[in-house]
């Protein structure tokens, strides 16, 4: 985790946030908002730019480090998802360029949409909750409804087609495939 305290009046912490994501070799490190501003269009600004969280001062300091806790304990999840090499039914994921790939053509996901399909397809055939999946993905400190996993879903399967992702209703979704498709 690299913590920036932008001292220079020049550069702002949306435009910092917006040159470290920009850079291939920064493109996975955490990064979080500590600031004074509160509005919200500040903290959905830091949000669109790549920010993993936006904490307003003050703030007390037990809270501030249960939250970055939070954060790296979300951050190892992640990495021991991100180990490891994934190929099935035709598809891949390169987790190092952040890339998914079907049938040899490259699919364009968003960060969030990736990690959902990561996360599926990290146990195939395992049913994922919801709880789970807003844990894993989003987090506990974000507050979403269940229509966003439904609406990354949707999406998933524009992108992947019908047959990988099952919902089973109530509960949450897997990731499957038809062995036949390798």
């Amino acid at each position: 985790m690299i913590i920036l305290d932008v001292m220079m009046p020049d550069i702002d912490g949306i435009e910092t946030c917006r040159i470290i994501r920009d850079l291939p070799v920064l493109k996975n490190v955490m990064i979080t908002f500590l600031t004074a501003r509160n509005e919200d269009y500040s903290q959905i600004a830091g949000f669109e730019v790549g920010a993993d969280d936006y904490i307003n001062k003050p703030i007390k300091p037990r809270v501030l480090i249960s939250r970055i806790k939070a954060l790296l304990r979300r951050n190892e999840v992640s990495k021991s998802i991100t180990t490891k090499k994934a190929e099935m039914g035709g598809i891949r994921i390169d987790h190092e360029r952040y890339l998914v790939m079907k049938d040899n053509i490259e699919l364009n996901l968003p960060k969030k949409e990736f990690e959902l399909l990561d996360l599926l397809a990290s146990k195939p055939g395992k049913v994922f909750t919801h709880e789970v999946i807003l844990e894993r993905v989003w987090g506990s400190d974000v507050i979403i409804g269940e229509r966003t996993i439904d609406v990354h879903i949707r999406k998933l399967r524009e992108k992947l087609g019908e047959d990988y992702i099952k919902t089973i209703k109530g509960i949450g979704c897997k990731f499957e495939f038809q062995q036949d498709f390798q």
